[in-house]
């Protein structure tokens, strides 16, 4: 018995073929677009009309790398962990903690300076948001390259405790995270009239 394949078949399969092969292209093309689209539309956004929450006359250089805001006198460090202050912004990538491995980040950082850092509670971390922007939630002049993310705090949940508070620096909103999860830190610490 011979087996013979038509030339519409033939013709059909192959249409078929280059039809799928135009539709993956197609759609690997609006892909790239929209990765292209949403890096753009990821840029900080802020409200030309309105009240800055976190305005540059509420802070003080303490150190180059240090910024005290005299509303609350505390002492914030410029970059996230993992950066690093080259004179006028904040290089290298942030580092994600665990809630437990971000306690001990801010008790090591502490106990090298003697200067008392920690992890800001939920209310602390929550007065250098600027509610006028969005990703990130910052001052950006103050505080660059902020990831539009979140941050821990040092506030557990009341509710549960394998859980604590974050501040989101995307769009200043506050909600709680399980503690295995790993997320930004900023260290704080209060200022003192002997600095």
């Amino acid at each position: 018995m011979k087996l013979t394949i038509s030339n519409t078949f033939m013709t059909q399969t192959a249409a078929a073929i280059n039809t799928t092969l135009k539709a993956k292209l197609t759609g690997a093309c609006m892909l790239a677009a929209l990765f292209t689209v949403s890096n753009v539309a990821l840029a900080q956004e802020c409200l030309s009309d309105g009240l800055e929450t976190t305005p540059n006359d509420n802070f003080t250089a303490v150190t180059t790398s240090t910024l005290l805001d005299v509303t609350t006198d505390l002492v914030w460090r410029r970059c996230s962990e993992g950066q690093t202050w080259n004179g006028s912004t904040c290089e290298g990538e942030a580092i994600k903690y665990t809630w437990q491995a971000a306690l001990q980040l801010a008790h090591q950082a502490s106990d090298e300076d003697l200067l008392g850092w920690r992890l800001p509670n939920v209310k602390e971390l929550a007065s250098i948001t600027e509610r006028d922007c969005v990703r990130p939630a910052v001052n950006s002049s103050l505080f660059p390259a902020t990831p539009p993310d979140d941050f821990w705090t040092s506030t557990p949940s009341a509710d549960d405790p394998d859980r604590a508070w974050v501040v989101a620096f995307f769009n200043a909103s506050h909600s709680i995270k399980e503690k295995d999860r790993f997320i930004y830190v900023r260290l704080v610490r209060t200022f003192t009239t002997d600095e």
